[in-house]
């Protein structure tokens, strides 16, 4: 039974999911300050959180830094501020995804197992020392090749690193800042129009035309699909 710890000062919010997440196979605790939470992840452990940016007495990206400085525990940020800068600025500090209030129960235990699996498998090593594979897409990265379906796919250089940086971190939200900074190095961080071009060219080569395995997040970023098309 995964442990899920909700940081979060909304005390109806914190019941509503202590029983809907237990009825649907979790473990919960709850936190209702920032201060609490970080002493909860400490001692209790959790398998997953989730965390609320506006907290009474620690911003949640606070939070969120001070997690990250001694777990790669999964964090859910679950925030009322929808704003595209926040979002994008909690995903490049750490969060492994991002929900806005209100939201369903259903979505939130989806968005919970999906984080708990892609912990799970990078534990487990995708990265098999010089190869990665996702799905059917598998990657050479000692000779810089790449199939998919056990087709050869002829990518350029920077294409193969764009696949191969996301490829680490399957399923999850890649921000186009992050993924400037480290396919094409730190001065590039800004030039964030080079990928829309790059994703289109590499859809093209695997036949995803509607980015099904090579998926967009609006205003945010790109990831690949756990499992190929």
């Amino acid at each position: 039974m995964p442990a899920v710890l909700i940081i979060d000062d909304d005390i109806a919010l914190l019941n509503a999911c202590r029983v809907g997440l237990q009825a649907l196979g979790h473990d919960v605790s709850t936190a209702e300050t920032g201060g609490e939470g970080l002493s909860s992840v400490a001692l209790r452990r959790p398998d997953v959180i989730v965390l609320d940016l506006g907290l009474p007495d620690l911003d949640g990206m606070d939070v969120c830094a001070r997690v990250r400085g001694w777990t790669d525990t999964p964090i859910v940020i679950l925030s009322a501020d929808g704003a595209e800068d926040r979002k994008v600025e909690a995903l490049d500090g750490g969060a492994d995804d991002y929900m806005t209030k209100p939201f369903g129960m259903r979505e939130l235990d989806a968005r919970l197992r999906v984080a708990l699996r892609h912990h799970h498998n990078a534990g487990a090593g995708n990265d098999h020392g010089s190869q990665l594979e996702v799905g059917a897409l598998v990657l050479d990265l000692q000779h810089c090749e790449a199939t998919f379906h056990g087709a050869s796919l002829d990518l350029t250089p920077k294409e193969f690193d764009f696949l191969a940086y996301l490829a680490r971190h399957v399923g999850k939200v890649c921000t186009r800042r992050l993924i400037m900074e480290h396919v094409w190095g730190p001065a590039y961080a800004n030039e964030t129009h080079y990928l829309k071009v790059y994703a289109y060219r590499i859809r093209k080569k695997l036949g995803d035309e509607q980015g099904r395995f090579l998926q967009t997040d609006p205003s945010v970023g790109y990831r690949l699909k756990a499992t190929d098309i």
